[in-house]
C-alpha cells in the first residue's frame, strides 16, 4: 500500500514509519518544512510539506494513496504559540478526514487515547473524543486505536522519569501515588497500526491498547529506578490540596512540568482491558516491568 502518514517525526510515528517500510509499504509523510531530518527513515520516503491544521496545505496530498495513518496530537497546550487541543486534535483530524473523502482515500487508521469518552473531565480527552466523532460520522473505513501511556527507548515518559531519578535525591509525588497506569510498548502500538491496514475486520472498530499489567505511579518510579541502577527511589508526597493551586498558577510556564488537565488525567488513572486488541492483532503485550529494563540495556 501507499500510506499517507501524519505525525511521522514523533516518538510513535518514527516507529510506525520504520515498520511500514520494513513490511514493504510505500510511505508519503506529512512534514512541516525544516523537519524532514526528524524522520526515522529518509530513503525512498515521499515527503509532503504541509501542516495538518492548514487545510489548504493538504490539497493533493493524498493523491495516489491507499490509506491514511493519522497520529497528530499533543499532550499539552501552548496557546501563545497556537498549539491547542482544538487545532491539533479537532481541526487537524477534520482536515485530514475531509481531504481523504475528497481525494477518494477510504482507509483511515486513527490514533486516539485511553480514557476518551463523551463525559470526560480533561480537555485533552474531550477534544480527542470530538475528533473520534468526526471520524465516526465520516464515509471512511476507519479504525480507532486508544493507547494507554506509550513507552520506549526514545519516549519522553521513561526518559523524563529516568532523568528525574538520576538528578534528584528525592522524587516529588503528587498525592498518594496510588493512581494506576498500564504502559504499552511503542513497538506493539506500531504493529497495531501497520497490521490494521491489512485487517478488514478492524474497520469500524475501536480498540483499547495497554500493556499486560497495571502499576501504581510509585511502582512505575521504582521499576524505572531499578532499570537505571537506582536500588531505592526516595519519594516525597505532596498533598493535593497544596499542589492544585500551585499548578493552576504556574501551568502556563513551559518549564513547569504539569498542567491541571494532566493532573486530572493522572489522578483518574490510565488503565484498560487490552484483551480484544491483543487477540485481534495477535500481540502478546509486554509488561512495563520487563519493557523498562530493555529500554536501558545497551544493545537491545
Amino acid at each position: 500500500m501507499r500510506v499517507f502518514l501524519t505525525g511521522g517525526t514523533g516518538f510513535v510515528g518514527r516507529e510506525i514509519l520504520r515498520q511500514l517500510v520494513a513490511t514493504g509499504h510505500k510511505v508519503r509523510a506529512l512534514v512541516r518544512r525544516g523537519s524532514e531530518h526528524k524522520l526515522a527513515v529518509e530513503k525512498d520516503i515521499e515527503v509532503h510539506i504541509g501542516d495538518a491544521t492548514d487545510a489548504a496545505s493538504l490539497d493533493g496530498a493524498l493523491a495516489g494513496c491507499d490509506a491514511v495513518i493519522h497520529l497528530v496530537g499533543i499532550i499539552r497546550e501552548f496557546p501563545g504559540k497556537g498549539i491547542t487541543f482544538q487545532h491539533l486534535h479537532i481541526d487537524a483530524t477534520r482536515n485530514l478526514i475531509e481531504t481523504a473523502e475528497a481525494e477518494g482515500v477510504s482507509r483511515f487508521v486513527h490514533m486516539s487515547a485511553n480514557g476518551v469518552r463523551p463525559d470526560a473531565k480533561a480537555i485533552y480527552h474531550q477534544t480527542k473524543w470530538s475528533a473520534e466523532e468526526f471520524l465516526r460520522a465520516s464515509t471512511l473505513d476507519w479504525t480507532i486505536l486508544r493507547p494507554s501511556i506509550i513507552f520506549g527507548r526514545e519516549g519522553e515518559f521513561v526518559n523524563m522519569l529516568a532523568n528525574l531519578i538520576r538528578k534528584l535525591p528525592i522524587i516529588p509525588v503528587i498525592g498518594g501515588g496510588s493512581y494506576r497506569m498500564q504502559p504499552v510498548a511503542v513497538e506493539e502500538v506500531a504493529i497495531s497500526f501497520v497490521k490494521a491496514l491489512e485487517l478488514p475486520d478492524t474497520i469500524g472498530q475501536t480498540y483499547q491498547v495497554g500493556g499486560s499489567a497495571s502499576y501504581s505511579y510509585e511502582e512505575i518510579l521504582d521499576l524505572t529506578g531499578a532499570a537505571i541502577g537506582r536500588e531505592v527511589v526516595r519519594k516525597l508526597h505532596q498533598p493535593l490540596f497544596m499542589m492544585k493551586p500551585v499548578i493552576k498558577l504556574l501551568e502556563g510556564a513551559a518549564a513547569f512540568p504539569i498542567t491541571n488537565d494532566q493532573l486530572t488525567m493522572m489522578l483518574e488513572g490510565n488503565v484498560c482491558d487490552p484483551t480484544e486488541w491483543a487477540q485481534t492483532f495477535d500481540i502478546l503485550p509486554t509488561s512495563f516491568a520487563y519493557g523498562i529494563r530493555r529500554c536501558f540495556q545497551p544493545g537491545t
